[in-house]
């Protein structure tokens, strides 16, 4: 589990084509502290495990599934990517609960410069658009960021200064593909509701209109 707060930006070294596959290879920093073979690290909202540690760098293996449904399938050497460890007890969630399971990849279509944030819409796959509401929360390439606008088809997002200088949002542009990650408690919800479970559980009006009359 993640918390959407990138750690640093690292940088593909190599990309082994393995035909149903690819072994990722980043250089990095602070992500590599106490890390060992197994653990779990997010590149650009991806979940990925650790199969090799180098001096600086570190690699992971890349099934076609993840190919087929993120933004990796695009990764070349030198591009910048955001990382993350996963979440211990002992530190903070600064964002909100992240999986680094992504749910589909939009595209930036707009982007707003101002003085103090940028106002950035990205489109949104059909089947994620009930997950996102108005002041809630989305994962993008592994930021976690409060929507500001939820559209059918798109949502909007500001960028404060410090995501802008963290992260890869900083230098996309429109046409550039991004990992999307919904809440997941929107989607336990959603499950729960299918099932019935919230009516189930839910309080019980007594109408003694409805009652009938013992005599």
């Amino acid at each position: 589990m993640f918390t959407g707060i990138v750690e640093e930006l690292g940088t593909v070294v190599a990309v082994e084509d393995q035909g149903d596959a690819i072994r990722l290879t980043v250089s990095a920093e602070t992500v590599l502290g106490g890390t060992v073979l197994g653990d779990s690290i997010s590149v650009n909202g991806c979940c990925l495990t650790v199969a090799a540690l180098d001096d600086g760098t570190w690699t992971a293996d890349v099934m076609q599934e993840t190919l087929d449904k993120t933004s990796l399938a695009g990764v070349h050497p030198g591009d910048r990517v955001n990382l993350e460890r996963a979440v211990t007890l002992d530190r903070r969630l600064g964002g909100h609960i992240v999986q680094g399971h992504v749910d589909g990849v939009g595209e930036v279509l707009t982007r707003q410069p101002s003085e103090h944030w940028d106002v950035v819409e990205i489109s949104l796959p059909s089947d994620l658009a009930r997950y996102l509401v108005d002041k809630g929360s989305i994962t993008v390439d592994g930021v976690s960021l409060t929507v500001v606008e939820a559209g059918t088809t798109s949502f909007t997002v500001s960028l404060i200064p410090e995501t802008l200088a963290r992260t890869t949002l900083g230098t996309r542009r429109p046409g550039d593909r991004v990992n999307l990650e919904a809440d997941v408690i929107a989607k336990h919800v959603e499950k729960l509701l299918a099932a019935g479970l919230v009516d189930r559980f839910a309080p019980q009006h007594h109408d003694p209109a409805a009652q009938e009359d013992p005599a």
